[in-house]
């Protein structure tokens, strides 16, 4: 019985020690750490004799300079037109797809299946790769940019639409089905209003997203200001590249204000 007591007023334990398998897993993540900060070169040293380097570019930047001002906003819409057009392609596509993927309302299962590897295989390769491929298959412009924002909107979208229906309640859909409700009528009148809410904010993050991928796009001829961009620091015109910049700081800024303004007053 004092046992029984005793053990009552022992505080619980605040670590326990894991089983041998979680013991090598948490080893091998250690080991895994410690390796990669080894093999990424880390060097404070390197760091403080980079700084004067950094300085010195950015004194070269300053003042900004304005003398081809026409041409960093006509390639700063240019590439707001990319994030968006890419963008809405890409929702559009990506709707029907995440029902395919959604489990639940999935019309089979090899579908379900088939949409998720392609949803997976989308968000797996990285945008600029996309952007690549379209560059050569379509040359150089923002169509590549776009094509490449359009596909990885479909991964991005396609995947988080179908968590969002997937996690929709179960009893309104019960209600309908039990009344001879078609799974189309299903996902339309009761899921899809249920999960608009976070459809909002994915549809939100993904222009955010895009808008920022389009700015790294152009690196690589595939349209708008980052072509701008290269173009200068390859040519050693430091203040051009500071405006422009400049130009893709309040690019993302104001997509993203007006992104958190609509978001607020929807949801």
């Amino acid at each position: 019985m004092m046992d029984k007591y005793k053990s009552l007023l022992l505080p619980p334990p605040r670590i326990r020690f894991p089983n041998p398998l979680h013991f090598f897993v948490y080893l091998a993540f250690i080991l895994l750490i410690v390796n990669s900060v080894k093999n990424v070169s880390l060097s404070p040293v390197d760091l403080a004799h980079g700084i004067p380097h950094i300085v010195r570019i950015i004194r070269e930047m300053l003042p900004p300079s304005f003398d081809r001002v026409d041409s960093v906003i006509n390639a700063t819409f240019e590439t707001l037109q990319m994030a968006l057009v890419g963008t809405l392609i890409g929702i559009a596509i990506s709707f029907p797809l995440s029902i395919l993927a959604s489990k639940v309302h999935t019309p089979h299962q090899l579908l379900y299946y088939t949409a998720r590897v392609l949803i997976a295989f989308l968000r797996t390769v990285p945008d600029i790769i996309w952007a690549l491929i379209f560059v050569v298959s379509v040359g150089l412009g923002p169509f590549a940019g776009t094509l490449a924002i359009m596909v990885d909107t479909i991964g991005f979208c396609g995947r988080f639409f179908a968590e969002a229906m997937e996690e929709v309640d179960k009893e309104p859909q019960e209600a309908l089905k039990a009344i001879g409700a078609s799974r189309i009528d299903i996902i339309f009148c009761v899921v899809v209003p249920m999960a608009l809410p976070s459809f909002t904010n994915t549809i939100l993050y993904s222009l955010e997203k895009s808008t920022r991928s389009s700015v790294i796009l152009g690196l690589v001829g595939a349209g708008g200001i980052g072509i701008e961009l290269k173009v200068a620091m390859d040519m050693f015109q430091y203040q051009q590249a500071s405006t422009i910049i400049l130009a893709i700081f309040l690019l993302v800024f104001i997509v993203e204000q007006i992104s958190s303004i609509v978001r607020s007053r929807i949801i």
